[in-house]
C-alpha cells in the first residue's frame, strides 16, 4: 500500500519526521527474526507426553508447568545447556516465557489462565517472508490529545476476554486516563509496567478499516500532575493481527470508544 501523507509545513516538519523514524523502528521491530512474525505454531499441552510435529522431545503439562523429555542428540537447549532426559520449567501466568532452543528455532513455553502451551518462532516463516510492512492513515497532529491519569491506589485485577476461545486474562489495571475527543470526554483503563502506561481499545473503525480486535497505545509516562500525551497515531495492531498463534487479550468493555480513530495502524493486508 502506499501511503499518501501531507506535505508538513515548516512548524509540523520536525513532528512528522519523528514520526516516520518511529514508524521505521516498529516495522523493523516487526521484521526482527524471532518476532511475532516468525510463529509458526501453537501447541495446547495436556497432562500425556506426546509428539509434536517439527519438533524434538516430549512435552506436557502439569499443575503449575511443562515437561520436556529429550535426549542430547535431539538438540534442545534451554539457556543454552543440552536437555538431556526430563526437565520441568514453570511460566509466569500472562507474560512471555522461557525459550527452548532447537538450532535456530525457539520454542517459548508459556501459561495463560492456567494452561499451558508451546509457542514456536522460526525465522523461516513463511508470514515473515512475505512480509511488506504495515498500512497506515497518514500523520495528523489533531489526533495528539491531552489528557490526564488517575492512578488507583494500587494494581486493581481486570478479567478480559481474549482472540482464543474460551481463554481469559487476568490483567493488573493501573488506572484511568481521561481525555476529550471534538468536545466529548471518555476515559480508557490503562494497563502496563513501569513508568509506561498501555492502552488497548477499540473504536468505530474497528473491523472495518482497522484491526477488528483492538489496536494498542503506549503512552509516556504521566507528569507530576498526571498529565499525559495521547499520540494516537502511534496506535498498533496487536500481534495477533498478524498470526494465529498469538493470545492476545482483548479491551476491557470500558475502552470501547464510540468514534472513530482515524490514525495509527490499519489492518494488515
Amino acid at each position: 500500500m502506499t501511503i499518501v501523507e501531507p506535505t508538513p509545513t515548516v512548524a509540523d516538519a520536525e513532528w512528522v519526521d519523528q514520526w516516520r523514524r518511529w514508524r521505521a523502528d516498529r516495522e523493523r521491530d516487526l521484521r526482527d527474526p524471532h518476532g511475532w512474525l516468525s510463529l509458526t505454531g501453537l501447541h495446547w499441552l495436556g497432562s500425556e507426553p506426546v509428539a509434536i510435529d517439527g519438533l524434538p522431545g516430549r512435552w506436557s503439562a502439569g499443575p503449575s508447568g511443562v515437561t520436556v523429555r529429550a535426549a542430547g542428540a535431539d538438540g534442545l537447549r534451554l539457556h543454552g545447556e543440552p536437555i538431556d532426559g526430563t526437565i520441568r520449567v514453570e511460566p509466569v501466568d500472562g507474560a512471555p516465557g522461557p525459550r527452548v532452543t532447537a538450532g535456530d528455532v525457539r520454542i517459548e513455553l508459556i501459561r495463560r489462565g492456567g494452561r499451558f502451551a508451546l509457542r514456536v518462532r522460526d525465522p523461516r516463516s513463511a508470514t515473515l517472508a512475505r512480509f511488506t510492512g504495515v498500512p497506515t492513515f497518514p500523520p495528523d497532529d489533531g489526533w495528539v490529545l491531552s489528557g490526564r491519569f488517575r492512578p488507583y491506589d494500587g494494581p486493581r485485577p481486570v478479567t478480559v476476554g481474549s482472540v482464543v476461545d474460551g481463554l481469559t486474562h487476568t490483567l493488573a489495571a493501573r488506572g484511568i486516563v481521561r481525555s476529550a475527543w471534538n468536545g466529548a470526554e471518555f476515559a480508557l483503563t490503562a494497563f502496563g509496567s513501569g513508568d509506561e502506561l498501555r492502552l488497548t481499545f477499540r473504536d468505530a473503525t474497528s473491523g472495518v478499516t482497522t484491526y477488528a480486535a483492538a489496536r494498542s497505545l503506549i503512552v509516556p509516562a504521566p507528569g507530576p500532575d498526571g498529565r499525559v500525551v495521547l499520540d494516537f497515531n502511534r496506535a498498533v495492531n496487536l500481534p495477533c493481527a498478524f498470526t494465529g498463534y498469538a493470545t492476545c487479550p482483548l479491551p476491557p468493555a470500558e475502552n470501547v470508544l464510540p468514534f472513530a480513530v482515524e490514525a495509527g495502524e490499519k489492518a494488515p493486508h
